[in-house]
């Protein structure tokens, strides 16, 4: 079976269902960015539970069907513009950052493209140098040129190494802009909005496939967990062999988040062992149902 990495999913949002179809699928490690979850947030203590969350019972969660679980943590654009909070959120990151399981920063990037999320873009990238982690970057819903193209200058302002830095949810448009830069190039294959198999076999096609990363940024709406497998379907649909398949959607991502030192390539190639037996503080994944051992 081909082996896939998900280097963007927000689990927090997904039902265990969906760890057990993608293990199946295939997949053998994911990475969930802390994001916005929908609703602001409106204290720092919020952010606290979250960041725990992502390190604690979802880790725990993806070990129960055999699945390696890494985080990004940081501040995200959208609640950036939230003064109130964000400088405590700031604050809080470094505590974050050495803790084992967080492999980058992110998402960070931008919104509205405003002098808020300029001004936490820029000190999250000046952490990421501090701390010596990768950083992945959100390209903007709106104004995806626009904001790409500030994303790019804002990383020279800083003079972070573009190596360490991943530019995600690139389309047809943006994607031409960061070939210029050292960046990695994220794309998210996401219904209906964002990318769809083919249109990112079509710029694989293209562009080829150094430094390029396919991601399914499932999350409470609607999407799909099992993107990044049915995208290697359709990389083999259209002539693709499998060492390619597992270049763009297994060996590249680890490639890139393997600079932060907590995850490897021979690591995350073999599924944990499953012992369903176990529990996270007195709770389990499994509501009753018979545990699986192997």
């Amino acid at each position: 079976m081909l082996k896939y990495f998900d280097p963007h999913i927000h689990m927090v949002s997904r039902t265990t269902d969906d760890y057990q179809n993608m293990a199946a699928a295939g997949i053998t490690g994911v990475i969930e960015p802390a994001f916005w979850q929908g609703q602001a947030r409106t204290s720092v203590g919020s952010f606290i539970d979250y960041f725990d969350t992502l390190l604690g019972w979802e880790r725990f969660r993806a070990s129960m069907f055999g699945i390696h679980h890494f985080c990004t943590i940081g501040l995200n654009p959208k609640e950036a513009n939230d003064l109130s909070v964000a400088n405590e959120v700031l604050e809080i990151l470094p505590r974050y950052l050495v803790k084992e399981g967080v492999v980058a920063v992110g998402e960070i990037g931008y919104d509205d493209i405003t002098p808020e999320e300029d001004r936490f873009l820029a000190a999250q990238l000046e952490l990421a140098k501090q701390f010596n982690l990768p950083v992945l970057v959100h390209t903007p819903h709106r104004d995806k040129i626009g904001g790409t193209q500030r994303t790019l200058a804002v990383i020279r302002e800083v003079g972070i190494a573009e190596h360490l830095v991943i530019i995600d949810h690139l389309n047809e448009l943006t994607l031409p802009l960061v070939l210029d830069s050292e960046c990695w190039r994220g794309h998210s294959i996401y219904p209906n909005t964002k990318m769809s198999e083919q249109r990112m076999v079509a710029l694989l096609k293209e562009y080829g496939t150094e430094k390029m990363v396919v991601n399914s940024a499932a999350d409470w709406g609607i999407s799909d967990p099992l993107k990044v497998p049915k995208t290697g379907q359709a990389m083999l649909a259209a002539g693709f062999s499998e060492a390619q398949v597992e270049q763009v959607l297994f060996h590249n991502p680890v490639d890139f988040f393997a600079q932060s030192g907590q995850l490897d390539t021979s690591t995350v190639s073999t599924p944990l062992p499953i012992d369903q037996r176990r529990q996270w503080q007195e709770n389990s994944a499994l509501r009753g149902q018979e545990p699986v051992v192997k």
